[in-house]
């Protein structure tokens, strides 16, 4: 028992070690972290070591689709004399896709903002869950490709809030007015409650 868990400490040392060597590597990409966390289920450890894969500059790939396919999240497209083999997704990103898919599930499960969920149950309908899943991380790469090549943070444009309960709606517009609010003060401006105007 004690050489298990001398060897369980070891371990343990070499884990923190390493730790802290990423976040020291980390430091100069604070920024793209912080813009790669503003979406629903990556987290800044994530993104770290979502940026360690892809890096940061994205002009390195032509387009969001070429990034998509490099990080295999892309169907194949084998298709030989009108006959169509298979179209599972390649074997590339055997780092990056597992990561991707893994935040791809906590983004469908948080239920503080339904973006993906509504997104994930639409497909799921059609293709089922790991197809809807892929589709999901596929989803949440090409937004990372924009929001790296604009170094804007995530804000989809595309809610449909028609579709969300009112109850939820509710919840999720005053989460939305708190962010906005504490991002307008960090500027320097001064908020005034609808009461007290």
């Amino acid at each position: 028992m004690k050489v298990c868990r001398k060897h369980i400490d070891d371990i343990n040392e070499c884990i923190k070690s390493l730790d802290e060597k990423i976040s020291d590597l980390v430091k100069p990409y604070h920024k793209f972290i912080g813009l790669a966390a503003t979406i629903l289920g990556i987290t800044e450890k994530s993104a770290a070591y979502i940026i360690a894969e892809i890096g940061v500059d994205m002009s390195v790939f032509k387009s969001s689709k070429r990034l998509c396919s490099w990080a295999g999240v892309t169907p194949q497209n084998n298709e030989s004399a009108g006959k169509k083999r298979s179209v599972h997704i390649s074997r590339a990103g055997v780092y990056l896709k597992p990561l991707l898919v893994q935040c791809a599930n906590a983004a469908i499960k948080d239920k503080k903002n339904p973006y993906f969920k509504y997104k994930y149950d639409r497909i799921k309908k059609r293709r089922g869950h790991k197809r809807a899943v892929i589709a999901i991380a596929r989803m949440m790469l090409t937004c990372l490709y924009h929001m790296f090549s604009k170094q804007e943070a995530f804000n989809p444009a595309d809610t449909d809030y028609a579709a969300i309960p009112e109850e939820m709606y509710e919840k999720f517009q005053e989460q939305y007015d708190k962010k906005a609010i504490k991002q307008l003060e960090k500027r320097g401006y001064t908020i005034i409650p609808p009461e007290v105007a």
